[in-house]
């Protein structure tokens, strides 16, 4: 039940395309919510609730550097995530 329940909280995050598109731009390299708004033309208010829900998650992590916050995929949380689809279209009961 507890995996079942983590696969749903791991898709609802990625059931926006905005989340899904920061999930696509952190893969080359970790970004400030300031460099994230500016690609994805969005507010960086609305980057940051779109953050907070990666972050709930368990998909993005956050490191502070000087005054920026920058973020970066967690390969923990992805791989959390690939187990779920996995698990989900397994053939396998």
């Amino acid at each position: 039940m507890a995996k079942r329940q983590d696969a749903v909280r791991l898709f609802k995050a990625l059931s926006s395309e905005a989340r899904v598109r920061i999930i696509e731009l952190l893969k080359s390299r970790a970004l400030c919510v300031g460099a994230l708004s500016a690609r994805l033309g969005i507010t960086p208010g609305a980057v940051s609730q779109h953050l907070r829900v990666l972050r709930d998650a368990g998909l993005v992590v956050a490191e502070k550097r000087g005054y920026y916050v920058h973020y970066a995929l967690n390969t923990s949380g992805l791989s959390r995530l690939e187990r779920a689809v996995e698990a989900l279209t397994s053939s396998r009961a």
